[in-house]
């Protein structure tokens, strides 16, 4: 694997040590890893949305030549196709599509949220990668979520006023259109605004997210929009309006982000998280103050391909690129993508990468990340050998990358970011690849002007210290960005963008968007096919294979070869976009409602 990011730093080898557990030290060669019992599942295993679609009706990739669209709705995607239509960019068309979902798909991404884009345009040397994710308020201090001397209880930490992170969403996608925008700022809003005062029919996804949020209706203003009169989910192809939400779009239109993050609409969602039965501290100042930041993508080769992704905060990038180098040193493209075999070198290699995010990754403002030592191409040589042909590593420890004695304390925090992916491409080349989050499903449940207020603060590490009182790399920190999983990808050819994909999921995101790169890249799938891959993977506890699919067939094998598995839904959201001789090939996740279409 060849290194092409600034990130890379050539760097000498030697010996070191490891950290095993909580309180032993061991000497290990580099890349070593210590088997552990693997607990069945923990908080940070839950999927953060339900399954709504059971079973994986396959569906047909969708061709165009112009442009393409692939996003979670679809009347967003269609709005993204308006916007081609009428000769605007890649990222004009992103923007209106984002509109959309938020109005559209309110569980998973939202004004009140956050997220990470990744942009390439022709001739651009360098993939240009957007970072929108949610910050600390200034008041936030380490212990936030601590109670009676340990962590509070999750449901009270996710559903709370303090969870509320300054949202990035609108400054990041202003950000984006001011140097890669064709039409007026102010177009862009039209496809959202009309839907939101025409009304649009209910969805069978939506209907079912909020039948089975146990939390929702506990907020008087998302009950009014949520629930009929009898406090009933409207059903499905139900007309729902959302006029409030239609006013705020057209003050953003008219007065760009600047009249999200101050004034009015800032005072309402300080007032509502402050007024929260558990309130948080989310200020007019922080709102005033928020900046997103453009970053270099995290980019390595790997086999034939040049890989790019979302740096730290992100993990997503970093972790998806540590899997497929980790792979390159196993024979799974000789392998069947359902058999026994290839789950377990994919989940080997899930395992090892897991632990090097958990334990490196964080705000990188606040904390060193080693990513250029994490993707060295000889620690993840000396990481590989780890991977057993015949048995199951169990739970793996973190590497110890050169220059480093021993990784930081970490501890998984309770990821549950309901989110949506998107991709817009055209035949050019152009594309933006982005992934959006408020957070647990219907985030805080603080809904504010039509909108709803994410969570995201809980994807720090709860308890900010170790058992020996070390502090963690992704403890809460005033203004800092917690951790994600996120992972927008964008994959080269010989120069040339060959795919675009993401998916939603929590930390799962980052073993579907693996698994769909190996469907492409090492199995010869088209975008299609690999998205309805079954779901597989370790998160560094257990095997965990999706519910109702070949995989099970696995079972036995898999279990004598020693993994402890874990039988699940998985309702990833991948969305894609590939380019080909003959032309561009979308794909859209069955799992969920989301499709692909162009022109």
């Amino acid at each position: 694997m060849k290194m092409t990011s600034p990130w890379i730093l050539t760097l000498r080898r030697a010996g070191s040590t490891m950290l095993i557990g909580a309180l032993s030290l061991v000497s290990f060669p580099h890349g070593a890893a210590q088997a552990q019992a693997v607990p069945a599942v923990v908080a940070a295993d839950l999927n953060p949305e339900v399954a709504t679609h059971r079973g994986l009706d396959s569906r047909p990739a969708v061709r165009a030549q112009e442009f393409l669209v692939s996003a979670a709705n679809p009347l967003a995607t269609q709005a993204g196709v308006e916007i081609l239509s009428q000769g605007g960019s890649v990222v004009d068309a992103a923007i209106a599509v984002q509109w959309v979902l938020g109005l559209v798909e309110p569980q998973s991404s939202g004004l009140g949220g956050g997220g990470f884009a990744l942009v390439y345009q022709t001739g651009s040397p360098s993939v240009h990668a957007y970072d929108g994710r949610e910050t600390a308020p200034a008041a936030a201090q380490p212990d936030r979520f601590l109670r009676d001397g340990g962590p509070m209880p999750f449901r009270d930490a996710v559903d709370s006023g303090r969870a509320v992170g300054t949202p990035g969403l609108v400054r990041m996608l202003g950000d984006m259109h001011a140097r890669h925008g064709v039409l007026p700022w102010a177009r862009l809003f039209a496809p959202a605004i009309r839907l939101a005062r025409e009304g649009f029919e209910v969805s069978p996804r939506m209907h079912a997210m909020v039948a089975a949020s146990e939390s929702l209706a506990a907020s008087p203003e998302a009950r009014r929009y949520f629930y009929d009169e009898q406090g009933r989910p409207w059903p499905v192809g139900h007309r729902l309006r959302n006029p409030d939400y239609a006013r705020v779009l057209e003050r953003l239109a008219e007065g760009g982000p600047d009249a999200f993050y101050t004034g009015p609409l800032a005072r309402d969602m300080v007032e509502a998280v402050r007024r929260h039965p558990v309130p948080g501290d989310l200020s007019e100042a922080d709102l005033a103050g928020y900046r997103a930041v453009r970053r270099d993508a995290l980019c390595a080769e790997v086999g034939a391909h040049r890989l790019c992704g979302m740096p730290p905060p992100s993990s997503g990038g970093l972790a998806v690129i540590q899997m497929l180098a980790l792979l390159e040193h196993t024979p799974i493209a000789e392998l069947r993508p359902t058999s026994a075999e290839s789950i377990h070198y994919f989940s080997e290699a899930g395992r090892l990468a897991f632990a090097d995010r958990d334990a490196y990754v964080a705000d990188p403002a606040f904390a060193r990340v080693p990513v250029h030592g994490l993707l060295d191409p000889d620690y993840l040589a000396l990481r590989a050998r780890l991977i057993r042909p015949d048995r199951s590593m169990g739970r793996a420890a973190a590497g110890v990358p050169a220059g480093l004695l021993e990784p930081p304390a970490h501890e998984a925090p309770l990821e549950q970011p309901a989110t949506t992916h998107l991709v817009v491409a055209d035949r050019a080349g152009n594309v933006v690849s982005m992934t959006t989050s408020i957070e647990a499903a219907f985030g805080s449940k603080i809904f504010v002007n039509g909108y709803l207020l994410n969570n995201q603060m809980t994807d720090f590490s709860l308890n900010p210290v170790d058992e020996e009182g070390r502090p963690h790399v992704n403890r809460v920190e005033a203004g800092k960005r917690p951790r994600s999983s996120m992972a927008p990808m964008v994959v080269f050819r010989d120069g040339r963008p060959l795919l675009a994909v993401g998916s939603p999921g929590g930390s799962a995101i980052i073993n579907y968007v693996a698994k769909t790169l190996v469907g492409t890249l090492k199995w010869g799938l088209d975008i299609q096919e690999a998205i309805e891959l079954p779901n597989m993977g370790s998160r560094n506890r257990a095997t965990e294979i999706e519910r109702d699919t070949p995989l099970l067939k696995a079972e036995a094998t898999l279990k004598a070869m020693g993994h402890a598995l874990r039988i699940t839904d998985f309702p990833s959201g991948l969305h894609a976009v590939m380019w080909t001789p003959a032309g561009l090939v979308g794909g859209a996740d069955p799992r969920r409602e989301g499709v692909a279409a162009g022109r």
